[in-house]
Formats: structure tokens, C-alpha cells, sequence
């Protein structure tokens, strides 16, 4: 086995670092007017935002059980496994929406 003896020339050295190209403006194939970035929704608020949610999750299969997910930002938690607990979680979930206090606030003498 030999050795090769490694000199300054022959040992590792640094790579050479491509110079920057100057950019300016947009990329050209970018059409006049189209948003290139993800940012907020441009629609205008209207006050509305999302309170409670109801999951139901009922493949086309007979054979398969459906689940469902009933959630609030209340703190309402309901989860149900089977066909007739899904069918009582959708009524639970209606209910729910009638009386909770963050989609439906007490207003004026209603609240004294």
C-alpha cells in the first residue's frame, strides 16, 4: 500500500463561488397583475369567522361506520362512532348552535 503525500498544490482547495447575477424587476414570465406570494385573503371582512364545525365522515360503503366530530370554540366537544350516534350528534350540534353564547351574544335588555 502506498502513501501519497499530499502538497498544498495537490491537496483540497476552495471552491471557486459563482459571482451574483444582477436582478432586477419581476421574473418575465410572470403575467401583469397575477400575485406570485400567499398572503392574506383579499376578500373584504365582513365580521363573520367560524365558530362551531361539524365533521361527518361516511364513506360510501355500507360496511364501513361512520364518525362524525362536533367542535366549538366554546369548548363544545362531541365525538360519536356508528349510524344512529352520528344522526344524534347532528342534532346535538343543531341544538348547540341554538344556545351557544358565541354564536348567538345576548343583546340589549335580553341580557339584564
Amino acid at each position: 500500500m502506498t502513501t501519497e503525500r499530499r502538497t498544498p498544490a495537490s491537496g483540497p482547495q476552495d471552491a471557486t463561488q459563482a459571482t451574483p447575477r444582477e436582478t432586477v424587476g419581476a421574473r418575465e414570465s410572470v403575467a401583469e397583475g397575477v400575485r406570485t406570494a400567499i398572503g392574506s385573503d383579499p376578500q373584504t371582512a365582513d365580521g363573520r369567522r367560524p365558530v362551531a364545525w361539524l365533521r361527518i365522515t361516511a364513506p360510501p360503503s355500507w360496511q364501513v361506520t361512520p364518525s362524525g366530530h362536533s367542535w366549538c370554540v366554546c369548548g363544545h366537544d362531541q365525538r360519536a362512532i356508528g349510524r344512529a350516534a352520528v344522526v344524534l350528534l347532528v342534532q346535538v350540534h343543531a341544538e348547540h348552535r341554538a344556545v351557544c353564547l358565541l354564536l348567538n351574544p345576548l343583546e340589549g335588555s335580553a341580557a339584564a
